[in-house]
């Protein structure tokens, strides 16, 4: 399950990167993905609202076993 998380990650990526952030895989326990948001990611305000309405929304529409996504 953890290289289909990071393959979706990877195309997640360059959008992140586009607004100078980026996101980094760091466990996957019982369906729930734990991520880290690394650069402009971190702590910005929106930061929430991607995770859930974005990294999400993608991972659980390609990997059905993905409960949720939570930042470490």
């Amino acid at each position: 399950m953890k290289e289909k998380v990071q393959k979706v990650l990877d195309r997640i990526r360059p959008a992140l990167q586009a607004d100078g952030g980026n996101i980094e895989l760091i466990d996957i326990v019982d369906g729930v993905v734990k991520v880290k948001l690394l650069g402009a990611c971190q702590g910005c305000m929106g930061a929430q609202m991607t995770l859930k309405m974005g990294v999400e929304k993608v991972l659980k529409e390609a990997i059905p076993e993905v409960k949720c996504v939570e930042a470490v």
